[in-house]
């Protein structure tokens, strides 16, 4: 589940010619490859090829010459001239025994479909100019567009649109995904994306080392917590929940009922005297416990079986959550702060990052989202408008020593250490009052658990997302610790697990 950036897979590409691979066979393959889903995406009528002057152009006169040997009516529109082709593009174009037509959106006419092997992964500079007006009439032709890498106008490496973006209804890449096969806007031009082999061997991989994944269950296999049949709730670890006063108690239930579902073998909700009664009222599995300041929470989890907190859903922005945050960490606990605790420190990040950085070997997750990130993390935030999603929560983690999960339908999660993944599977109705904090209680039943927090913070959203799909259009957030079980029993099908005897794959 790797993902490269644009330069990562000019490394791979370098690699394999080095090793014996020619460049035009690693062309020729990858030409067939868009061919094959040309076939598939448009079975019959005229097809047009965009081409651009660089290899991406040369994948489109190879896919062009095979669609011809099939007997598929097939045309090139090329950017330059013919002539000045160079490398391994030009031994492409010469592959292609027709003429070429002239670079004007009117020689697109009314094909079946459209090849946009235009500019590729490797752009970095806004379009302008001709080939701007040539995207744009790619998208009013109504015809369906096949992208060879990524949809023209889409950076590789950070999904942004570099003015405009041609809009595919597929897009074929070769080896492994870039950040903006992932990465919004990206992602929505491309459209379904296929992977396909075209010669690269996975070996190039231990050279590149990439950091980024796809947070796909590969990804955190060996990390997902496997109950034992002769273990007890006490193994499975004890989350405790901050509670917030009596008119804000729902989002820390929605946390804790979150945390017994992704594993937790106990959850207490540490609620305020005035609250007591409405939050023991709503609650059963979820034992709750009188708790006003910051003291009486140290006592509480003095109990080192109380080993996982999450503090901010609904906890109120105050030097009172500040105070429950250093005591938690002050007793290094495994901490997930969300919501109002990470606003509570929007004054002074650092003094939240230095007590961070003083636990030891701290398993702290912060999960804000667009408009809290900004808040502690301002400089980074208002950086070059082109550094992706990524780059940014990649800084934020070094920053803060925390893995940081920056939430939204592309989340992305980033530890301390360089490893960051990136999310594709959450459905839009997930974007619902209360679901973020259901993640935060998951990603504390992770780390109950035993879970490093990057690969809990990742479980977290991959399961978040998936227990969203299993609820379907319509779904609030009380419905998402209730489908837990299934994504569960998914899992366990997907690893081989016979989780009726809770017995480890390994």
């Amino acid at each position: 589940m790797e993902v490269l950036t644009t330069s990562e897979m000019e490394h791979a590409d370098r690699l394999t010619i080095t090793a014996g691979t020619p460049g035009f066979a690693l062309m020729l393959s990858a030409g067939q490859a868009v061919a094959e889903a040309a076939m598939d995406l448009a079975e019959e009528g005229p097809i047009v090829v965009v081409a651009g002057r660089g290899n991406n152009g040369g994948d489109g006169f190879v896919a062009a010459a095979e669609l011809a040997a099939r007997g598929r009516e097939v045309s090139v529109i090329l950017l330059c001239e013919r002539d000045s082709l160079q490398g391994d593009a030009a031994s492409a174009a010469r592959g292609w025994k027709y003429p070429v037509l002239p670079f004007n959106p009117q020689a697109i006419g009314k094909p079946a479909l459209i090849v946009d092997a235009l500019f590729g992964a490797g752009l970095n500079r806004p379009v302008k100019g001709e080939p701007h007006d040539m995207i744009e009439a790619i998208n009013a032709n109504g015809a369906r567009v096949l992208a060879v890498d990524l949809p023209s106008g889409i950076n590789g490496t950070t999904g942004a649109v570099m003015g405009v973006a041609v809009r595919a209804a597929e897009t074929v890449t070769f080896f492994r995904r870039k950040p903006a096969h992932l990465l919004l806007p990206g992602r929505v031009h491309c459209g379904r994306v296929r992977v396909a082999d075209i010669g690269i061997s996975s070996g190039v991989l231990d050279e590149i080392r990439p950091q980024t994944f796809e947070n796909a269950p590969d990804t955190w296999a060996a990390s997902f917590p496997l109950p034992k049949v002769d273990a007890h709730k006490y193994v499975r670890g004890h989350a405790v929940i901050v509670s917030g006063d009596m008119a804000s108690t729902g989002a820390a239930r929605l946390a804790a009922r979150g945390a017994l579902r992704a594993g937790a073998g106990l959850a207490t909700l540490a609620s305020p005297r005035d609250a007591l009664a409405v939050n023991a009222a709503a609650l059963t599995a979820v034992m709750v416990r009188p708790v006003d300041t910051a003291i009486e929470f140290g006592e509480l989890i003095s109990d080192k079986r109380l080993n996982a907190c999450v503090i901010g859903p609904g906890a109120g922005i105050s030097e009172r959550t500040r105070d429950f945050v250093h005591t938690a960490l002050s007793a290094k606990r495994h901490l997930v702060l969300d919501a109002d605790a990470l606003t509570s420190f929007a004054d002074a990040p650092d003094r939240l990052f230095e007590s961070i950085k003083a636990a030891e070997d701290p398993q702290v997750v912060l999960t804000p989202h667009e408009g809290e990130f900004p808040r502690l993390f301002s400089d980074i935030s208002n950086k070059h408008p082109l550094r992706s999603k990524l780059e940014r929560v990649r800084d934020a983690a070094e920053r803060s020593g925390a893995v940081v999960l920056l939430k939204g339908p592309d989340t992305v999660v980033a530890s301390p250490d360089g490893r960051a993944c990136i999310a594709s599977n959450a459905p839009p109705w997930l974007a619902t009052a209360g679901a973020g904090d259901v993640l935060s209680g998951m990603i504390a039943g992770m780390l109950a658990q035993g879970v490093p927090a990057f690969e809990a913070a990742s479980i977290g959203v991959w399961m978040h997302g998936e227990g969203a799909r299993e609820a379907g259009p319509g779904l609030i957030a009380e419905d998402l610790p209730e489908v837990l079980p299934a994504v569960f029993r998914q899992l366990y099908d997907e690893f081989g697990i016979d989780y009726g005897q809770g017995l480890s794959r390994y």
